[in-house]
């Protein structure tokens, strides 16, 4: 076991986004300081962890050598990472495979002019499991993303990354984006906060635009509430969608005390008996809050969601293989995709017929949840059902094995990449083994908001613990 991290004496200290904007607007750092010893933490710790895709040192610190440029923006020279599945002009966008040769994207993308536009400085763009269909970063060439808690352990994918830098304090923030739980589940391997926004909160890409049921949803990992809230408040300035309810500025716990089910058990399984416990003991943090929690037996999920959510997932790596050589020049090859990206073409190319109707079972989903929502505002579930594994155990290797595994593991999270809801992953628990356990809550469609409040509560009723609180530093 070795615990990682690059918390120390410099500019960045363990500030956090907001706090590390406030000093450096109040000038108590300067931003070329901020920014070199961002650069500094990465350097320390990616030998270990191995979350660096492209590095943009230069650049970032071209940017921290012109004070005034960006200095209204709320995060200005705030240091972050991208993930490498959206473009930031002037790096490549490989999407976590290594299957064609890397070219330099000429322009942002639409969720990275956003996050930019806030004020955070690049520092370049972070690993990820290979085109975001892993929950584990294991790429058999590129070697795996590490844990800083536990280097033996997965940082959780397909943000693998960005959690991984922002758990050992190389950043207070990084872009994160989930399909399946790649918010969430690096959040609760992390210890960080993962909230996954309602369908359109944030801009997406064309390519992601035009999926059949859009389940892909851009954010951010932090190390606070605070910083989460703060981002959907200066995102929502640059940009909002006139069909959801504003997030605003939630800076505090709500009034409300809400009606909260509690769920302990998927569309097929029980998660572990100790995540079992640590979701109940959540629960009953939830009751002495106020809050009326009521346990419920079964999930509002179809008895064959997981085989059409893996059909549908099938379904994107066809489209990334089959379309290879357009998407990615005439240099990709497909023989260098790992087992799982071509296990799932595989699996869909043979189930073809059976898509449409899987399609029109997901879409129906956003009904189902909706009325289950008019009985609760919130529920609460373990993020994920089992406890972070060990690196190896979901290497994408042999397909059947791996995806048997990635469906028990990664057991709640897909329901509200289909339906469209938020939901939260807040570091409230820990396992018997000191590695961070999340405790997911999410809520009907556009209400950020409530479940921001919330986990403010919960932040002030049981603070989470920090990496640098403990043995270990690289």
């Amino acid at each position: 076991m070795r615990r990682v991290h690059a918390f120390g004496d410099d500019a960045l200290g363990d500030l956090d986004a907001v706090g590390l904007s406030a000093a450096i607007r109040a000038e108590w750092v300067s931003r070329a300081d901020v920014i070199e010893a961002a650069i500094s933490r990465t350097e320390a710790v990616n030998p270990v962890l191995n979350g660096l895709a492209h590095k943009a040192f230069e650049q970032a610190r071209a940017a921290a050598a012109n004070p005034s440029a960006g200095s209204s923006r709320f995060f200005v020279g705030v240091p972050t990472f991208i993930k490498d599945n959206v473009d930031v002009a002037g790096l490549p966008t490989m999407r976590g495979a290594d299957a064609w040769t890397p070219f330099e994207a000429v322009a942002d993308g639409e969720f990275t002019r956003l996050y930019l536009a806030t004020g955070p400085t690049a520092l370049g763009k972070t690993q990820m499991s290979e085109f975001g269909f892993s929950a584990s970063a294991e790429h058999p060439r590129l070697g795996p993303v590490r844990n800083p808690w536990d280097t033996d352990y997965t940082a959780g994918a397909s943000s693998s990354g960005s959690g991984a830098f922002v758990a050992a304090g190389v950043v207070p923030i990084a872009h994160a984006n989930d399909g399946g739980g790649s918010i969430r589940i690096p959040a609760s391997c992390n210890g960080l906060v993962g909230l996954k926004p309602s369908r359109g909160r944030l801009p997406l890409d064309p390519e992601l635009r035009r999926m059949p049921v859009a389940i892909v949803t851009n954010g951010v990992l932090t190390r606070s509430v605070r910083d989460t809230a703060a981002f959907y408040r200066e995102a929502e300035r640059v940009w909002r969608n006139p069909k959801l309810p504003p997030v605003g500025d939630v800076t505090g716990p709500g009034r409300q005390r809400l009606r909260i089910a509690v769920l302990t058990r998927s569309v097929h399984r029980e998660c572990s008996p100790q995540l079992r416990e640590l979701t109940l003991k959540t629960a009953s943090l939830l009751e002495e809050l106020g809050h009326r929690v009521e346990h419920v037996d079964e999930p509002p999920v179809p008895a064959r969601f997981s085989d059409d959510f893996v059909l549908y997932w099938g379904f994107l790596a066809l489209a990334q293989v089959r379309a290879g050589r357009r998407l990615f020049g005439k240099t990709f090859d497909r023989t260098r995709l790992d087992a799982l990206t071509l296990g799932l073409d595989r699996h869909t190319s043979r189930n073809l017929h059976r898509l449409p109707a899987v399609i029109m079972r997901l879409r129906r989903m956003r009904r189902r949840s909706a009325e289950f929502f008019r009985n609760y505002d919130a529920v609460l579930t373990p993020t994920v059902a089992d406890e972070t594994p060990r690196v190896g155990y979901l290497a994408p290797t042999d397909y059947q094995q791996l995806m048997q595994r990635l469906i028990d593991w990664v057991a709640f999270t897909p329901w509200q990449n289909v339906t469209g809801d938020p939901a939260i992953s807040l570091p409230l628990a820990q396992t018997a083994g000191g590695m961070p356990a999340g405790m997911m809550l999410a809520a009907d469609m556009g209400q950020e908001a409530l479940l921001l409040e919330l986990a403010y509560e919960l932040e002030e009723a049981r603070p989470w613990a920090r990496i640098q609180d403990t043995n270990g530093a690289a």
